[in-house]
């Protein structure tokens, strides 16, 4: 009986993970998207095919559910972009696998931008939850990339991981506003200027 019980209580507990999961796989994927304003409730629970009572079993609020996905796509984001990155042999050239993994990403189906970008821009507040989680992924990848500036030996890896941030989130922004997947390849051709390749 108690075996049951214990296997009952797993079930239901992998149950409701799947279910979270399910809602923030949705919630991040309409609003990468089409932004924040234009996923609403009915759309979220029409699309996840769950009630509206089981988003709010998760989340207290749509508030909560965005910046929960949000923090979810910081976490793989960063995870897919440090493992194609460090695969280059040498740090010059990891410094520079950054731009052209950007521009593999730029050329990928569904592309649409920096979510922490785009989401940033719906939000007026500087305090407000969604402009935090974009604030601290995008510390993450200065982080990074000052890890990299590091390993090549520059002579302030702070200074030169905020001017390669810029060539990045340009490139990015770039290649969204212009449908120009070359960004990539002119942020390349800067950070060699930049790292005296």
């Amino acid at each position: 009986m108690k075996n049951e019980r214990s296997t009952v209580y797993r079930m239901n507990e992998i149950t409701s993970n799947v279910t979270r999961d399910i809602i923030l796989d949705v919630t991040e994927k309409l609003i990468y998207k089409s932004g924040i304003s234009a996923t609403g409730m009915d759309l979220l629970v029409k699309t996840a095919g769950v009630s509206r009572k089981s988003i709010y079993r998760y989340f207290a609020n749509k508030d909560e559910l965005v910046v929960a996905a949000l923090q979810r796509r910081d976490v793989r984001w960063m995870h897919w972009y440090r493992s194609e990155v460090d695969q280059a042999p040498t740090p010059a050239d990891r410094l520079l696998n950054l731009f052209t993994v950007l521009k593999a990403w730029f050329v990928s189906e569904g592309f649409r931008g920096c979510a922490f970008i785009n989401t940033s821009g719906e939000t007026g507040d500087p305090q407000d939850p969604v402009r935090q989680v974009a604030r601290e992924h995008k510390q993450k990848l200065l982080d990074y990339v000052c890890e990299l500036c590091t390993e090549y030996g520059a002579t302030d890896p702070e200074m030169l991981a905020r001017q390669l941030l810029i060539l990045i989130d340009g490139a990015i922004t770039v290649a969204l506003v212009m449908g120009d997947d070359r960004a990539a390849d002119n942020a390349h051709c800067m950070a060699r200027k930049l790292l005296d390749l």
